[in-house]
């Protein structure tokens, strides 16, 4: 028996609900907390609805996966009706069997995951990964369980879920920045030429790297006419954009169609754009590149500003969410409001035709990285947060 908080140095087995198993920045962070997890302190399960990118990902790593399928709820959930579900049943089963002392949930699967814990006196512990999960007036009674403990990725996210209202005291939900692995995500020098060459991109041409999923607020339009006016100045430049649709959902398929075809319509991005889906070792990519750029119409954290930073690659980024957090402007990249294309490009531009400001941007982003968001950190602090609401559920 592993789970409940007993005789000294016995690890606190925690559930890890995660309704996505596909591979965004949330489930790469689950993964990067996972690998840097004290597990004489802290042994970790993880729970998905399905198979996928995540629970296999997992399981390499030695972690029990349980396959439990649910329906994710959605954020007009009423939580009499799902906590009466058969959802919720199923997952009260299952905890029966798990022997976890916590739990950990993002937003779809909580509505469930909380009264099946409470019937069982278990602390739930919930990471909000977006500001649209606000809750609504007749779920308030839900977020004030006295066994939910809240967390936020960024401040704009709590902000956000707090909402104008502001019937939640901003006390109550601790803002948990997440954290990557920076021996991953480091500067590799001497891998740039087999690097580019295994993607397919020009030795010696200047590069400047999208990573995310296909996402309308992910803003891949925004940079491609970015793209165009780097041209401009500069025609041998060439584009990377690393990432899909992750999680299969139909209207992110037609987004991607439609970069897909301005790509294939207008000759210069035809040329000097390569689109290559999911990359498997993006931080190859992102360490061989001169530029990162984050065209996001919004970011909760923005994941992949925080691995160029800690790769080295200095980051132009719009400034709503999360990255005005992560990012110094001036001093680890650039920051620009929203759906303002030219003044991307005029921050690239300027990246591009100075070697010295590159490496001088890099080297202050991999410092802040090291200094506040690597996921020995993050590891640390979440496990005093479980350690915490367990002693608090005995």
């Amino acid at each position: 028996m592993t789970g409940r908080p007993g005789a000294p140095g016995t690890p606190l087995r925690v559930a890890f609900f995660s309704s996505y198993t596909g591979l965004g920045g949330g489930e790469t962070s689950l993964l990067a907390l996972f690998g840097a997890l004290d597990r004489s302190r802290i042994e970790p399960v993880l729970v998905c609805p399905g198979d996928g990118l995540l629970p296999a990902r997992a399981g390499a790593l030695g972690l029990d996966v349980h396959l439990c399928h649910w329906r994710a709820q959605s954020v007009w959930f009423h939580p009499a009706l799902s906590a009466r579900s058969g959802d919720a049943g199923r997952i009260g089963a299952l905890l029966d069997s798990l022997d976890a002392g916590a739990i950990h949930s993002d937003f779809h699967a909580l509505p469930l995951v909380v009264p099946a814990a409470s019937r069982r006196g278990l602390p739930v512990v919930f990471t909000c990964y977006g500001w649209w999960f606000r809750p609504k007036p007749w779920q308030r009674a839900f977020y004030r369980a006295p066994g939910l403990r809240m967390l936020a990725i960024s401040e704009a996210v709590r902000r956000g879920f707090i909402g104008p209202a502001r019937w939640i005291d901003p006390e109550r939900i601790e803002v948990v920045p997440l954290g990557i692995d920076p021996e991953v995500h480091k500067p590799r020098p001497g891998e740039r030429t087999a690097a580019r060459t295994a993607f397919g991109v020009p030795v010696d041409a200047p590069l400047v790297t999208l990573v995310a999923r296909f996402q309308r607020v992910k803003g891949h339009d925004v940079f491609l006419e970015m793209a165009r006016t780097v041209l401009d100045a500069h025609p041998t430049a060439r584009f990377a954009i690393a990432g899909d649709n992750a999680f299969g959902v139909a209207a992110d398929e037609a987004f991607r169609q439609r970069v897909l075809s301005a790509i294939e319509a207008d000759g210069r991005l035809r040329d000097s754009v390569h689109v290559l889906g999911r990359v498997a070792n993006p931080e190859h990519l992102v360490a061989a590149s001169d530029v990162v750029v984050c065209s996001s119409r919004f970011e909760s954290f923005g994941m992949a500003i925080v691995e160029a930073m800690s790769a080295g690659i200095p980051v132009v980024s719009t400034s709503v969410g999360g990255p005005s957090e992560t990012m110094v402007a001036g001093e680890t990249g650039y920051l620009v409001p929203p759906e303002r294309p030219d003044l991307l490009a005029a921050r690239v531009l300027e990246l591009l035709k100075d070697a010295g400001l590159r490496d001088r941007l890099g080297r202050a982003g991999r410092a802040r990285v090291l200094a506040s968001y690597t996921a020995a950190g993050y590891a640390a602090r979440m496990s005093r947060l479980f350690e915490e609401a367990a002693g608090k559920a005995r």
